[in-house]
């Protein structure tokens, strides 16, 4: 039996905690860090051996995965003082599961090939931590052919759907065709649930009701019953969501795309978060069609 390489993983919050849980129950080794030392501590009661830094981890690991908030947070762990680059190598690759910037993307996987010969996917998600802790993520990758061989076995673990898009750069440009989809349906989510709600219907019934139909999808069956709850305990973060919104305006502003309904969309969540609730999860944005002020 092949050995299964060694895991470095960098960012241990909500999304690297579930993953990293469940690389170690997969039979992986797994080396993490993090800029909160109480996240490498929960992490290392799941079975994880914390590090120092993202060089230590690169230098322990043959596979570093990087999950953090922003592109800034990947290129210091990347590229910064203690970084990735100071021990990446030839042999190694990098593997970012972030939500970063197409051309940054590109810009700092060629800088750490150029720098030190490691080699970069972008493998952004979608699923979020629940879908990390069992395995069943959709990852879409970009990277080299050779890159993405090394890497798809442990990303085919952690993955229901592990799709190669294209060279660097390609993962991120299908991560936000991702989030048009799953971010503007929030909003289409909450509204569908207040007219529900105000029509006087059994608001509960409606995902059975709908789901042989076009309206029927899994996120009406997953999604709809924690915004009826009003359970906003964070999956993900308002803020993260509206930071992806922008993204997305940003990518399409400049291929010269209009995206109409996420421009409405990142509107709403603007509003949510200036209101205070950027820490609650994205289907927190019910509040605003909420008749009680927010």
């Amino acid at each position: 039996m092949t050995a299964k390489p060694r895991i470095g993983f960098i960012g241990l919050g909500l999304m690297g905690n579930a993953a990293t849980k469940f690389l170690v129950t997969e039979g992986y080794g797994v080396t993490g860090y993090d800029i909160v030392a109480d996240k490498v501590a929960a992490a290392e009661a799941n079975g994880i051996r914390g590090a120092a830094s993202p060089a230590e981890v690169t230098q322990e690991s043959d596979i570093v995965i990087c999950c953090v908030t922003s592109t800034a947070a990947v290129e210091e762990a990347v590229l910064g003082p203690g970084g990735v680059i100071e021990t990446g190598t030839p042999d190694k690759v990098l593997v970012d599961i972030s939500t970063t910037v197409t051309d940054k993307t590109r810009e700092m996987a060629e800088r750490l090939a150029r720098e030190c010969g490691m080699k970069w996917v972008d493998a952004p998600v979608s699923g979020g931590p629940p879908a990390a802790g069992t395995g069943t993520l959709a990852i879409m990758a970009g990277g080299d052919d050779a890159a993405i061989a090394q890497v798809s076995g442990v990303m085919n673990d952690l993955a229901a759907t592990f799709t190669h898009m294209g060279p660097v750069g390609a993962g991120q440009i299908t991560k936000m065709i991702n989030q048009v989809l799953v971010l503007t349906n929030y909003c289409v989510l909450a509204e569908a649930l207040r007219l529900a709600e105000k029509g006087g219907i059994d608001a509960a019934k409606i995902p059975a009701a709908l789901a042989p139909g076009h309206a029927g999808s899994n996120m009406l069956q997953s999604i709809y019953p924690r915004m009826l709850e009003r359970d906003f305990a964070p999956a993900g973060y308002a803020r993260q969501v509206l930071k992806d919104l922008d993204m997305v305006h940003d990518l399409a502003k400049d291929l010269k795309a209009p995206t109409p309904m996420a421009s409405q969309a990142a509107a709403l969540f603007r509003l949510l978060v200036a209101r205070g609730h950027g820490e609650l999860d994205g289907i927190a944005v019910l509040k605003l069609y909420d008749d009680e002020p927010v």
